[in-house]
């Protein structure tokens, strides 16, 4: 008599999901520059009246927000992950989670910190903190296959948690919180660049576009990190004639800022290349820190706004532009044959750090007068 066979049962079981795992979701290391900047927005803006538990909820909620758009974005990106080194560890990719956790998280977080954020803290911080979140899910997640602006799309949510905590305590968004937003716009761009030209290979077997993987891009990258820094540089001097920062930060701010313009000049030589890179990366992150940090902590007594400095400003400006676009002439020259002709994405990225510092030097006049 035979046996009857037993029926098959399958040997694969869902994978446990570990707290490292779930902790990796968020991202750790961009949560944690999130908090800094979320902290320094709060610090530096008007706080006498804030609350200890507002100061926690807002750093909670922002916290929680963050999660959940690092969350989507890895669910999003799952394939793409599996194809770089640098992501091919982490739980979806990797096989340790089943994707449908990493979508219920991010799920589940944003229907959680926006509504605390909105009804807890305030709806500017909760306005803001939605924007970054459907900016950074919807548009730059998706844009990184089509297209090497999404970089200036993704600084938009980069740069929001500033604002967040600047709204938190003030309930609105006044200039000097704008500044800090445009900082740290304007500092991502170098950062984010230095960070492709040394992964472009990377990115480029992933099917993400960035601009070193693109025909021509190498130089274009070397161009706009040149550009941003250079445009980063007065911006973060407008604090003076504004009179909320004083004269600690103005020698950080001039020092540091003639050293990150220096290192993404360097990138215009013809022996640059990766240690180029990463020599202005690690520098991008040292600048970040100590300037924030000297800024919080390097406040006037008396707060005096000053039109004569804002008009030297404008001098000293002029002047820098005006050299790095001579130096990028000349690097143009020495790398192509023949006359470009300006496509739209090039007049794009070249636009926007000028509109920057037009703009914010406008709002500035206009505040001092």
């Amino acid at each position: 008599m035979s046996e009857l066979a037993a029926p098959e049962v399958s040997s694969r079981a869902a994978p446990r999901i570990a707290a490292r795992d779930l902790l990796a979701l968020a991202k750790p290391r961009i949560t944690t520059l999130v908090v800094f900047t979320t902290a320094s927005g709060l610090w530096f803006a008007p706080h006498a009246a804030l609350s200890a538990a507002k100061i926690a909820l807002t750093m909670f909620a922002t916290v929680v927000v963050v999660a959940a758009a690092n969350a989507l974005n890895m669910y999003l990106e799952r394939d793409t992950d599996a194809l770089m080194t640098r992501t091919a560890t982490r739980p979806l990719p990797a096989g340790r989670m089943e994707p449908r956790v990493a979508l219920f998280f991010g799920l589940i977080f944003s229907a959680l910190s926006i509504p605390l954020l909105t009804f807890g803290v305030g709806p500017v911080p909760g306005l803001l903190a939605s924007v970054a979140l459907v900016s950074y899910v919807l548009v730059y997640t998706p844009l990184k296959r089509w297209s090497a602006a999404a970089l200036l799309v993704g600084a938009v949510p980069g740069a929001i948690p500033p604002l967040i905590g600047w709204s938190a305590a003030t309930g609105g968004l006044e200039l000097p919180g704008v500044l800090l937003f445009a900082l740290m716009f304007l500092w991502q761009v170098p950062h984010f660049l230095a960070i492709a030209i040394f992964r472009a290979d990377e990115y480029a077997r992933a099917g993400l576009v960035v601009q070193p993987n693109q025909p021509g891009g190498a130089r274009a990258a070397r161009i706009n990190a040149v550009r941003y820094t250079v445009a980063l540089w007065p911006i973060s001097l407008l604090f003076i004639p504004l009179g909320v920062a004083g004269a600690i930060y103005f020698w950080t701010a001039l020092g540091l800022g003639a050293l990150f313009v220096a290192a993404a000049l360097a990138g215009l030589r013809k022996q640059a290349g990766v240690k180029w890179a990463h020599g202005l990366f690690a520098l991008s992150l040292l600048y970040l820190t100590v300037l924030f940090g000297v800024l919080m902590f390097d406040r006037p007594t008396e707060p005096t706004v000053s039109l004569s400095a804002l008009v030297e400003l404008g001098y000293f400006a002029a002047v820098i532009v005006l050299a790095s676009e001579i130096a990028i002439i000349v690097y143009k020259f020495r790398t192509a044959s023949g006359i470009e002709r300006p496509a739209p994405s090039r007049l794009l990225w070249s636009f926007v750090p000028a509109a920057s510092l037009a703009i914010l030097a406008s709002w500035c006049a206009s505040v001092i007068r």
